[in-house]
């Protein structure tokens, strides 16, 4: 019971929060909560406490025209100017970094900063060799004929063999151990910077996987294990399909059809990824938002709407948890369906 209370409470705390700063703000825009959320800072914002903003400032590392500088984002609080470096607040660079030139010109620099969201990888990441680490220990200290790890370790292992035995073996074909590593651990990678970016308090609450540099590093980390490993009758299918000579020569539609599906493939991982997390946290926030919206229509209407905003937004949250664990299957599922079909000839040679 005190767990399911803990539960709840944790997912109506950013509710709870976002509603008593509304009270103390006349004008509070939506717009800015869920950009705010999805987008990438030089700070981790935690709340607002007494009007006063409760944060952690993260570390700026910028190579401009004057060399390199180090210090906590905090110097670049509210426009401040540290060391001709400021953010800024419109235009082509909004929100990031940049320095003003001799010229009057305005230039973006090397930027190497610990955002928001390059930390919260740090953490899953973390959190994921943790996980990871803790299993492997208990498997070390046990023999085959002990039982079943329970809890944790015993999810952890359903889950490896479910996506071992039904996505990876399966997919992949005969040499299916080779690609395992890399399969299951893009698998767990995505679902815990998944269900860490539901998380609404520190360390969570990160905009990850909606990042779409993110899932365009897992794209090509996939696009690589395709092309680069693949065997030689996948390129000869893809340069000489199995089609009518005239599809193939002297106009070469085929081919060029072939070559552009190879990078269509990335290209809809990257983007499924992105635009499935990103909306997700899109459509709770804008619920969120109704508290905001509907303050000046009444107690009655603002009453109303409140908890409407909660109840959908527990429901969203919980049917997120289901998202975190389908999105994670998918790109691991379709990755492993495009290097099975890399490899399908040695495939059809072990069968």
């Amino acid at each position: 019971m005190c767990r399911r209370m803990f539960v709840w409470l944790l997912l109506c705390l950013p509710l709870m929060c976002m509603t008593a700063h509304a009270g103390e703000s006349e004008d509070v825009k939506a717009s800015d909560i869920v950009f705010g959320h999805i987008g990438d800072s030089y700070e981790w914002h935690i709340a607002d406490v007494g009007g006063v903003s409760v944060h952690i400032p993260l570390p700026i590392v910028v190579c401009s025209s004057t060399g390199w500088h180090v210090f906590l984002s905090s110097r670049l609080h509210h426009g401040e100017v540290y060391e001709g470096l400021y953010i800024a607040s419109g235009g082509d660079y909004e929100g990031k970094i940049v320095e003003r030139s001799a010229d009057g010109s305005v230039r973006r620099p090397l930027d190497l900063s610990i955002t928001k969201n390059v930390l919260g990888l740090m953490i899953n990441g973390a959190l994921l060799v943790w996980i990871m680490m803790s299993c492997a220990r208990w498997y070390k200290r046990r023999e085959l004929t002990d039982a079943v790890p329970r809890g944790g370790r015993g999810i952890v292992e359903t889950i490896v063999m479910f996506v071992y035995q039904q996505v990876i073996k399966d997919c992949v074909g005969p040499d299916h151990r080779r690609y395992a590593p890399y399969l299951l651990t893009v698998f767990f990678f995505i679902l815990i910077n998944n269900l860490m970016g539901i998380v609404p308090i520190f360390p969570g609450g990160a905009n990850t996987t909606g990042n779409i540099a993110v899932t365009m590093v897992l794209a090509l980390c996939t696009f690589v294990f395709v092309n680069v490993f693949g065997t030689k009758d996948y390129w000869k299918d893809i340069l000489w399909p199995h089609v009518p000579v005239w599809m193939k020569c002297p106009v070469p539609l085929m081919p060029v059809i072939e070559l552009f599906g190879i990078f269509t493939k990335p290209f809809t991982l990257m983007i499924r990824l992105f635009a499935n997390i990103m909306a997700g946290h899109v459509v709770i926030l804008s619920l969120v938002s109704l508290i905001f919206v509907t303050v000046k229509a009444g107690p009655a209407i603002n009453g109303t709407m409140t908890v409407v905003a909660v109840i959908f937004t527990i429901f969203m949250d919980f049917l997120e948890l289901l998202v975190a664990f389908i999105q994670a299957y998918v790109f691991t599922l379709l990755s492993a369906v495009f290097i099975g079909m890399s490899r399908m000839r040695e495939k059809a040679d072990g069968e």
